[in-house]
């Protein structure tokens, strides 16, 4: 963890249009060439329309976005941009709202605990750790755009820090109000650790763990929400004055 507040563009511009022309496929779907890059750890996102002929892939690699494609024939797979005459990426926004939508909705199906009013206008995904203090001072810092219903803050547990951090993630997870048993926890009652959590309890907890290394995250705080522009970004650690006001609007 780190206090830095400084605002991570790892994975900007990436645009966040919902209403997108890709077509995802189920991974069995993909031609011979694509399923050969997956073996090497691409993590194939969706599919698009490409230029010549060509079929786009949006895909993660290292927690990186990468472009693909497949050639019209479908026996061979590009890795990396392709650039007209002019030396331009080929259509930057379309690439832009494949990675940003995709990304996007992993982090809507993760197993999230909501803080604030359903209807806010702004939405942040945080992946947080029950032992981060750094965690529970953005979650103070938070409050006065949560509590006046500008956003709401979906926290993602995961449990990283210390031995008992997966028992008070799962301890979340499973409160018959998890919303309750976060706001007690950052307010300075702790969850008590959960010894024996459900498998499907003990299951979500590792499918948050898999998004957040997925999305190149190995720290918390790391929180995401889409800029004035419908931009993904990200903020690692707590973030500074400034930041609070990019990443939850102006108060």
């Amino acid at each position: 963890m780190t206090m830095t507040a400084s605002l991570i563009r790892g994975l900007a511009p990436l645009a966040l249009w919902l209403s997108l022309n890709a077509h995802a496929a189920a991974p069995q779907a993909w031609p011979a060439p694509i399923q050969a890059l997956e073996a090497q750890g691409y993590e194939v996102l969706s599919s698009f329309p490409g230029p010549a002929g060509l079929t786009g892939y949006a895909a993660l690699y290292l927690g990186r976005p990468q472009t693909l494609y497949l050639t019209p024939d479908g026996q061979q797979a590009i890795v990396g941009n392709i650039t007209d005459a002019h030396g331009e990426k080929w259509q930057p926004e379309l690439l832009d709202r494949q990675f940003g939508a995709a990304l996007w909705r992993q982090l809507e199906a993760s197993h999230w605990i909501a803080d604030g009013k359903a209807d806010a206008a702004r939405v942040v995904y945080t992946f947080t750790d029950p032992n981060c203090p750094y965690c529970r001072q953005f979650w103070r810092d938070a409050r006065p755009w949560v509590n006046a219903g500008q956003v709401q803050l979906r926290h993602i547990p995961v449990g990283l820090l210390a031995a008992d951090s997966p028992a008070k993630a799962a301890a979340l997870l499973a409160a018959p109000d998890p919303a309750a048993a976060l706001a007690r926890h950052e307010s300075g009652t702790p969850v008590q650790p959960l010894a024996k959590p459900p498998a499907a309890v003990s299951a979500k907890l590792a499918a948050n763990q898999q998004l957040m290394e997925r999305l190149g995250v190995f720290a918390t705080p790391a929180s995401f929400y889409r800029d004035a522009q419908g931009r993904l970004q990200k903020v690692q650690g707590v973030p500074t004055e400034a930041t609070l006001q990019r990443l939850l609007g102006p108060r």
